[in-house]
């Protein structure tokens, strides 16, 4: 599968690739598949690395991830006791990115990420003085 933009003259309108393209949109309309999508195009990650990171419960990580899987947008693969999952390709990231760089501009015109601030470090305690006798 090609990533490559495409002429919009030259892409199919009919119902099967409408109703293949409303499918599509449908599963990405879940904020944390979006996450997922976004977390996976980075690398592929393990279940239990979803969990943590989108601070979900296993079963919710694991219900997004059969819808995705569902749809073909990621794959898992065996390793040992654990299944590493991945985007089967970058078409979905792209549509990913783009969707949230445009409803990020919508919103305050910038879609780049903040940078956490370190934490604060908290002041050291002055030394209690002591009285001379």
């Amino acid at each position: 599968m090609s990533s490559q933009p495409h002429d919009r003259a030259n892409v199919r309108t009919d119902n099967a690739a409408l109703d293949a393209a409303s499918d599509l949109l449908r599963a990405l309309a879940a904020p944390a598949r979006i996450a997922i999508v976004m977390l996976l195009a980075d690398a592929p990650r393990c279940v239990h690395q979803l969990v943590d990171e989108l601070k979900l419960n296993q079963p919710q990580v694991s219900q997004h991830l059969r819808v995705l899987r569902d749809l073909e947008l990621v794959e898992g693969r065996r390793r040992g006791r654990e299944v590493e999952y991945a985007l089967v390709d970058d078409h979905v990231a792209h549509i990913v990115t783009d969707a949230i760089v445009h409803a990020c501009e919508r919103i305050d015109e910038t879609c780049e990420r903040t940078p956490v601030p370190a934490p604060a470090q908290r002041p050291r305690p002055r030394p209690v003085p002591t009285a001379h006798r």
